[in-house]
């Protein structure tokens, strides 16, 4: 950045008072002598242009950054500027753990610190410590300590016992493993954090988190995800601590375990009014308790993992569903198996990032399509409008047993009563038109009957219909619905 940076050059006509010159008409700068440089800017203007260069993204997945290093370096006009206005520039240190803190510290003007571990070296763990335990904690705004090991753990989890009144952001993380650590106490972070709008904790009990989240009342996101059985929180307990966080805007919530006591719900419900995000990983029935007692209506965004069962009951998911327009305005689905889980996710013909993901954790393909056939007939409205479903795998080989009863296919197929655009991976293409063929005589239109086109991934140039899908085609031309068979290219 220089003083050329803002020279005033233009020749184009300047609207004044609602006219514009002419071209004959000198603008100002033209009637200067010198060059007007940045340097001439009073002290407010350069704030705000070095507010555009200085722009941190707090969130976890972007980077925090330092550009304002740059600017003080330039000249002591603009480290004056950038010093006298912190929190316009939201000024901060970077703490890594390279060295202890007072190094840091000692160096520069009192500022916000910011500390994460951003190098995989062992001995940063004892120096990121010691600057949580520092009497400088008071100055702390960012913490990002992911996978903290667990022998580092009782330290880590101690130093955080007191108030750290400028704390804005938190990601705190155990180490994964089979051990489940100390749970945190109810004294962890003094037990209030007014300033927070982030918390992320992972793989880390604290059964007594609805404290903290009654004096968190800026929060916008919480991530509470690998839930041990140690630091569960009932739904109850848990919409009560969201009642007063009319800012939350994302929440995931996810359990390691199927650890779930009955429980009756009240039947008054709290409002969510911010939330546009919610991410769910646990058994149904604590999401069906949870959403029996809440109402948010601008939500966009539902990700859903259940643990396998065989009984879904999902009333509260359906009515949840029904009420948010985007995701009855879907119009094509993917239907996603592996070796662990089966997926369901929704878009729209722009393409846009999924809106709505349904997964099933679950080895057995047989299973995986029982659960999700159970699934969709009762919760999903928004099926029988859908027309263009994907049903694809990464799995190996042996997970498709020949043996398997094609009657899952049918029944997971049934729902889609407008798809018209069926797209198979090459693994999935025997196995979906086995079941098709099954199909004869008035029942052939009972499963997809406004299929036009069936798309197959891998099928010949020269091949028109292959055999495994020939009898269900023929069938469709004679019943007046025909069906084309196209190439499917992923890529």
């Amino acid at each position: 950045m220089s003083e050329s940076f803002l020279l005033c050059a233009t020749r184009s006509s300047i609207a004044i008072g609602g006219s514009s010159q002419t071209s004959s008409e000198a603008s100002p700068c033209e009637h200067r002598q010198d060059p007007v440089t940045i340097n001439t800017l009073p002290d407010d203007v350069l704030v705000e242009i070095f507010h555009f260069c200085v722009i941190v993204d707090t969130s976890y997945w972007g980077n925090w950054t330092n550009e304002w290093h740059t600017l003080v370096h330039v000249c002591q006009r603009w480290r004056h500027v950038v010093f006298a206005s912190p929190r316009r520039l939201n000024l901060r240190l970077e703490y890594t753990g390279q060295r202890p803190i007072s190094e840091m510290l000692d160096v520069w003007p009192v500022l916000p610190v910011a500390i994460r571990r951003l190098f995989n070296f062992s001995s940063s763990w004892g120096y990121l410590a010691g600057a949580l335990e520092s009497e400088d904690h008071h100055r702390i705004c960012q913490i990002d300590l992911p996978d903290i090991p667990t022998s580092e753990w009782e330290r880590f989890s101690a130093a955080m016992q007191k108030p750290f009144p400028e704390l804005t952001f938190l990601v705190f993380w155990a180490e994964t493993t089979t051990t489940t650590v100390t749970p945190l106490p109810d004294s962890f972070l003094g037990g209030s954090a007014p300033l927070l709008r982030e918390l992320r904790l992972r793989n880390c009990p604290f059964p007594g988190i609805s404290k903290l989240l009654f004096s968190s009342n800026q929060l916008a996101l919480l991530d509470l995800f690998n839930i041990p059985d140690l630091g569960y929180i009932s739904p109850q307990d848990l919409v009560t601590a969201l009642s007063v966080l009319s800012r939350l805007e994302t929440l995931r919530l996810g359990f390691e375990s199927r650890l779930y006591p009955a429980s009756r719900p009240p039947l008054t419900r709290s409002v969510l009014p911010a939330l546009t995000y919610l991410a769910f990983r646990g058994v149904h029935e604590y999401l069906e308790d949870l959403l029996a007692q809440i109402e948010a209506p601008l939500l966009t965004i539902l990700y859903v993992t259940f643990f396998m069962d065989i009984h879904f009951v999902l009333p509260q998911l359906h009515r949840l569903i029904s009420q948010v327009e985007s995701f009855n305005s879907c119009d094509r689905a993917i239907v996603h198996t592996s070796e662990r889980a089966i997926r369901f996710t929704t878009s729209t013909a722009t393409h846009q990032p999924w809106e709505f993901l349904l997964e099933i954790s679950c080895r057995e393909l047989d299973c995986q399509l029982a659960s999700l056939a159970q699934v969709c007939s009762s919760s999903f409205p928004f099926l029988s409008t859908l027309v263009q479903l994907n049903i694809t795998d990464y799995a190996p080989r042996s997970h498709w047993k020949d043996d398997m009863e094609t009657t899952r296919w049918l029944e997971l197929l049934a729902p889609f009563t407008a798809m018209e655009d069926l797209r198979l991976t090459h693994q999935v293409a025997p196995h979906v038109c086995q079941a098709l063929e099954e199909l004869a005589g008035e029942r052939v239109t009972e499963v997809l009957p406004a299929l036009q086109n069936i798309f197959l991934e891998g099928l010949e140039p020269l091949e028109s219909v292959p055999k495994h899908v020939e009898g269900f085609v023929a069938a469709r031309k004679l019943s007046g619905h025909p069906v084309a068979v196209h190439r499917w290219d992923r890529t």
